[in-house]
């Protein structure tokens, strides 16, 4: 087996796709990561900025939450009429394009793709930050720790969705399993003291007031909270992969996703409020909400361990939400033209390589940027989610008049359209000087940049559409140039197959020595002696002298000189090299031949014709 089959799997055939498509059992692991990791993450995020105000901060984490999960059930009931309608995937991007235009299509697919590459940093990074919390000690590792995980969560990717399913299923429950014991076992104590349970470890005293809390704060606290929401649209924009019948799998995938991720959200928040558990600045002795949590209500034993682990594991493998997605839409995307065509393209496991790829390197240089701190990527998050939310809403109420829809239907993707829209507002006006702004100014460059993109596929287009009959009716033999720096087998086979091709024959060597007699002795003897004696016309010998001892600048010019000199003659380079058997050979050689060949087809045009001639070694 090779190291690429141990890593990656052996390749599938184009008909095993049905076998690769998902259940809801394992979809919920596949494309609902995100949404139920985000409870992790997003309580935290909103009690992060009411510290400044205190033990009176935690009284308003319930209302906060109250609204935030309102606006996910608004989503979710217009996610569930967006899987009716477009049964073969109804990402934003489609929604949005087909109803209300190219333009706003395109926008939808720029602000789902910063999404998903931010989605995927945060995911990281806050597994990370969980482990750190746990384990203090590794908080100077924070960054290597979250490239190593990228790099994990990329290969199982590379391996098929239904790979990926598996792997992620077993986290994916324990975390429900352990985080939902929690949460129940907590609110049982606190119902069983009245609403004041003693915590099994006392969480952290929350520090004295800094401030009042007022209506920008609160609105601050809920667009942070708002990041719980993001990767809720992630099922719709997978349908495709799910097995048949695909609506029905999707829709119960996505109601198990949002209802589970509702109950968390609500219950963390009521637990926080009743052991009085707020956010904790990072830094020397940080703890994470659940951290605190957990320890509150179970104390720091073996079961303390697991649920952390689980929390872990889920917060660092809900990146693979954006893995699953990201290389969907862009295949969506390069199929009309709007990014490089390689993105549209399946690789060996029948996923989306390239686009996995790209990801992933995006994904590195934000965690290096960012040093992997989860509270610096914050800022950055749900702009672009709450804009694909709005845009796919309103592209589905235009859907529905369009297609005689109940006004049912009608209502509801409205209502989704104005809440997201209104959150969009919300959270780019309280979160810009934070870093929305840089949200903000991706999304125009990346559309010029995809605009760009289709205008050169346009021009490559129309120019060789221009098709026209094959015309025979004047065919002249090409001239035949091929460079020779020392007459070897590779050499020899080259020259004999330039015979085979035309008598018009120019041979370069480039000499970096006054006098080359040793090339000029080998040259008569091996070249122009078998070619007299054969009967055939010489080939004529350049020597072009390189004081400066460049090889490729004087073959090049030499050749369009040549060709300028031919008008109406195509110009065949010969390019003899040899091959070697193992790929790491290659690194022991100066691979001139290769730069030979990238330099004239960056100079050359049409009639300059270059031909492989390879010589296989056997080592």
């Amino acid at each position: 087996m090779s190291v690429i089959d141990f890593l990656f799997g052996r390749p599938l055939r184009s008909s095993d796709e049905n076998s690769e498509r998902l259940g809801a059992v394992t979809g919920i692991a596949v494309f609902g990561l995100d949404a139920l990791s985000s409870a992790a993450y997003g309580p935290e995020a909103a009690l992060a900025l009411l510290i400044v105000v205190g033990a009176a901060g935690i009284s308003y984490i319930v209302p906060i939450t109250i609204s935030i999960v309102i606006l996910l059930l608004i989503v979710y009931f217009s996610y569930r009429q967006t899987i009716e309608a477009y049964p073969q995937g109804g990402g934003s991007y489609t929604v949005a394009g087909q109803n209300l235009g190219r333009f706003a299509g395109l926008l939808a697919a720029t602000a789902l793709m910063i999404d998903y590459v931010l989605t995927a940093a945060v995911g990281i990074s806050a597994g990370v930050g969980a482990l750190v919390s746990a384990i203090p000690a590794l908080q100077p590792h924070t960054l290597m720790l979250c490239l190593a995980i990228l790099v994990l969560i990329t290969i199982v990717n590379l391996r098929g969705s239904r790979e990926t399913g598996f792997v992620f299923m077993i986290p994916t429950y324990l975390f429900l399993g352990t985080l939902g014991t929690t949460i129940l076992l907590g609110i049982v104590k606190s119902v069983a003291s009245g609403g004041h349970p003693i915590p099994v470890e006392a969480p952290p005293v929350l520090p004295a007031a800094a401030a009042a809390a007022s209506v920008w704060l609160l609105l601050k606290a809920f667009a942070s909270g708002c990041t719980a929401m993001t990767g809720v649209e992630a099922v719709s924009n997978g349908v495709s992969a799910f097995r048949e019948p695909v609506v029905q799998s999707a829709r119960r995938t996505l109601t198990t996703v949002i209802a589970l991720l509702a109950v968390m959200l609500l219950g963390i928040a009521y637990l926080c409020r009743a052991y009085q558990i707020g956010a904790v600045n990072p830094g020397p002795g940080y703890q994470s909400v659940l951290s605190q949590l957990i320890a509150a209500v179970a104390g720091r034993n073996a079961f303390y361990g697991v649920t952390i682990g689980a929390v872990l594991l889920v917060l660092s493998f809900s990146a693979n939400t954006a893995f699953a997605d990201f290389p969907r839409l862009c295949r969506l995307i390069a199929q009309d033209g709007y990014l490089p065509v390689p993105l549209a393209e399946r690789g060996r496991r029948l996923v989306y390589a390239w686009g996995i790829t790209t990801l992933a390197v995006l994904c590195a240089a934000l965690l290096i940027l960012f040093d992997g701190v989860t509270d610096r990527l914050i800022p950055l998050y749900a702009v672009g989610a709450f804009l694909a939310f709005t845009l796919s809403q309103a592209g589905m109420v235009a859907h529905w008049r369009r297609h005689g829809g109940s006004r049912l239907a009608i209502s509801l993707n409205a209502l989704g359209a104005v809440a997201t829209g209104a959150t969009v507002v919300i959270v780019t006006i309280t979160k810009f000087l934070a870093g929305a702004w840089i949200t903000t100014l991706l999304i125009p460059i990346i559309m010029i940049l995809m605009y760009s993109i289709r205008r050169h596929y346009d021009r490559v287009r129309e120019q060789i559409s221009q098709v026209t009959p094959l015309d025979l009716s004047e065919r002249h033999p090409p001239i035949v140039v091929m460079p020779l720096l020392e007459w070897t087998r590779v050499s020899r086979a080259g020259l004999q197959f330039a015979f085979s091709i035309c008598w018009e024959i120019y041979v370069l060597h480039v000499t970096t020595k006054e006098d080359d007699q040793e090339f000029l002795s080998d040259w008569r003897k091996e070249v122009e002696e078998p070619v007299r004696k054969a009967g055939q016309r010489m080939p004529k010998l350049e020597l072009l002298k390189s004081p400066y001892r460049f090889v490729i600048s004087p073959i090049v010019d030499f050749v369009l000189k040549l060709e300028e000199q031919n008008p109406g003659r195509q110009i065949a380079v010969i390019i003899p090299e040899f091959v070697e058997k193992h790929w790491y050979h290659n690194f022991l050689h100066n691979r001139r031949a290769t730069w030979l060949k990238a330099a004239l087809l960056l100079k050359g045009n049409q009639r300059i014709v270059i031909v492989n001639v390879p010589w296989y070694l056997e080592l």
